[in-house]
């Protein structure tokens, strides 16, 4: 009981911060699930979310959604999942921690270290920015950060790249959770039980309703602060674990 409600409590927290920022359910729960439930059933649980997640924040955000761009990015996403599927299906348990905790401060570590970034726009960089970020979505749960650095190559506006980001975590998720179920991806124990999807649903419209209030009182910036602050410990957490199995 214990282990269900932090890992609600993590998909809640997660959840909120992508309402008000644009993202965060991937960067802190996915480290929090892989600790708490394994590396392949975590990261599955988390990709589970950021589909609902997605979808139901980009019902708020639809007019501001890039839709050329997703139409480049999903298909790109697509072809990222499939070896990714087959890395986390072949993987032991604690390499798979190793990976999915060192994504995740990778990852940090090179949206903050990062100065600022020429000019790439064009249908290549988006293209592989959609297959790089499958790629991670579905071994870490983790294709915030590939997004934003992104968006900072092709100088896309906020307001619709926090907008586009829901219907592109939403695919994202639902690709990898289709991917590693057909390819036999989904860890030791299979699938989580059936009371996990209605339960992550109910999560997530609870996450998304407390964004919504929050978002006109909390600065954008304050609640990406946040979500990083917590994705680095779960991140650091998940590296240290799975280096100790390892060893």
């Amino acid at each position: 009981m214990e282990l269900l409600a932090v890992a609600a409590l993590a998909i809640l927290v997660g959840s909120v911060l992508q309402r008000v920022s644009g993202t965060g359910v991937g960067l802190v729960v996915a480290p929090t699930l892989a600790l708490l439930l394994g590396p392949a059933t975590g990261v599955l649980v988390t990709n589970a979310t950021t589909t609902v997640s997605g979808f139901l924040i980009m019902l708020s955000v639809w007019r501001h959604v890039d839709w050329r761009r997703f139409a480049i990015i999903a298909p790109a996403a697509a072809v990222g999942a499939v070896p990714a599927a087959l890395v986390v299906r072949e993987l032991p348990a604690a390499w798979l921690q190793v990976v999915v905790g060192g994504v995740v401060l990778l990852a940090l570590g090179t949206m903050f270290g990062l100065p600022r970034l020429p000019e790439w726009k064009g249908r290549l960089p988006t293209a592989l920015a959609g297959a790089i970020g499958g790629f991670f979505n579905t071994t870490a749960g983790v294709a915030g950060p590939v997004m934003v650095i992104h968006s900072r190559l092709a100088r896309w506006e906020q307001r619709s790249f926090a907008a586009t980001l829901q219907p592109v975590f939403m695919t994202m998720g639902a690709l990898s959770v289709l991917t590693k179920t057909l390819l036999g991806a989904v860890g030791a124990d299979g699938l989580p039980p059936w009371w996990t999807a209605p339960g992550v649903v109910v999560l997530v419209l609870l996450g998304v309703a407390v964004g919504g209030a929050l978002s006109r009182r909390v600065p954008v910036s304050a609640a990406r602060t946040l979500a990083m602050v917590l994705a680095g410990a779960g991140g650091a957490l998940t590296l240290v674990r799975g280096l100790l199995g390892v060893l």
